[in-house]
């Protein structure tokens, strides 16, 4: 097989899709690889370590159109769109619900797109959970880094001092996100509260924490209450393939601390604030209300060689087994990979992807007989 790795355009998105030691497995395994020319030095990986690992270094162009499977970090982007060969296979995080346009191109070209985010493995999201981790950690530390005054914060310290109360921290959601985020939050000091819809998760954290924080089940009355002395506030919620549901209303932010911050780590699949809309890193907040609105679309960006190492060592597997059964195989015939299918042949093939927008939702099977 062919596969192809472009360099990510996605603006201050310095992760790429494969590393050197993956590219070398994969040429072990008889496969070509292309990698754009640079694509691996906003993670500190050079064309010449590709060389080594038997790579061919190319243009952006060659990478699309020789590549039977294109493996990226981020969604294709409009600059793309042209780029994408009909019946060619995508493996990236997708986050397709709150992004038509690139939903309908997907579509009309026929592309097999695989996402990451939506891949299951006993009841886990296998190619979430490394980034979902670094988000979930750094969520507190960009709240706290811009709680400070000068940033439009309160001006709280975090950690507290000497006869002064620490910062309160409110976490939506205690999946991976939510309880990476508690675990900084706890280790720098904060009195910290996590509230999950599931109350088994909320009894795993407790145990872990040892009762260090406040659990309390995630509905609206709750959110209503506790969002009035929190500091810093991160969404954490997912639903696989659809649309975060919005938790925090706009008139919620009138009854919050001027100067506190939200960190909504979900707004890739649409954002658990009203208010939220994505930003960059170079540019990461606004204010609304008096309320910061810290909505980086693509955190685990900001430290990519972790983030791209940690990324590889979790898809690998996954792209060998595409590669070596084929993916009209492989998606027929292995139920983990299938479940990382959005479309395929013109369809959507995800259940929660066509109803968060309302589109007909075509089973494999369906398709395929």
């Amino acid at each position: 097989m062919i596969i192809g790795v472009p360099k990510e355009i996605k603006k201050e998105e310095y992760r790429v899709g494969m590393t050197p030691f993956g590219a070398d497995e994969l040429k072990k395994d008889g496969h070509t690889i292309l990698i754009e020319t640079g694509a691996g030095e906003g993670s500190g990986f050079s064309d010449d370590e590709y060389l080594k690992a038997d790579a061919d270094i190319v243009d952006r162009r060659t990478v699309f159109n020789k590549s039977d499977l294109i493996v990226k970090v981020k969604e294709p982007l409009p600059p793309e769109f042209d780029l994408i060969v009909e019946g060619q296979a995508i493996f990236a995080y997708l986050h397709l619900s709150p992004n038509p346009e690139l939903t309908g191109l997907l579509l009309r070209k026929k592309v097999t797109s695989l996402g990451y985010e939506t891949l299951e493995k006993d009841g886990t999201l296998p190619l979430l959970t490394p980034m979902s981790e670094i988000a979930g950690r750094m969520a507190p530390l960009m709240g706290a880094y811009f709680l400070q005054k000068i940033h439009g914060g309160e001006g709280i310290l975090p950690t507290g001092a000497i006869g002064v109360k620490p910062a309160h921290a409110l976490i939506l959601g205690a999946g991976v996100v939510g309880s990476n985020a508690a675990r900084v939050s706890i280790g720098i000091g904060m009195e910290t509260s996590v509230m999950n819809r599931g109350i088994e998760r909320l009894q795993r954290l407790d145990e872990v924490f040892s009762g260090r924080i406040r659990t309390l089940p995630l509905t609206e009355y709750n959110i209503r209450e506790e969002i009035r002395n929190a500091d810093i506030v991160v969404g954490a919620v997912l639903v696989p393939g659809g649309r975060t549901p919005i938790l925090i209303m706009r008139d919620m932010l009138k009854t919050m601390k001027k100067g506190a911050v939200i960190v909504d780590v979900s707004v890739d699949q649409g954002g658990s604030v009203e208010t939220s809309r994505a930003t960059s890193h170079d540019n990461p907040v606004y204010e609304v209300d008096g309320i910061i609105h810290y909505a980086v679309a693509n955190m685990p960006g900001a430290y990519p060689r972790t983030s791209t190492l940690a990324l590889t060592n979790a898809t690998l597997p996954y792209i060998k087994e595409m590669a070596r059964r084929g993916i009209e195989d492989a998606v027929g015939g292995d139920a983990v990979i299938m479940s990382s299918l959005n479309t395929y042949r013109g369809h959507i093939v995800h259940k929660a992807l066509a109803e968060s927008i309302g589109a007909t939702y075509k089973g494999i099977g369906e398709i395929t007989r």
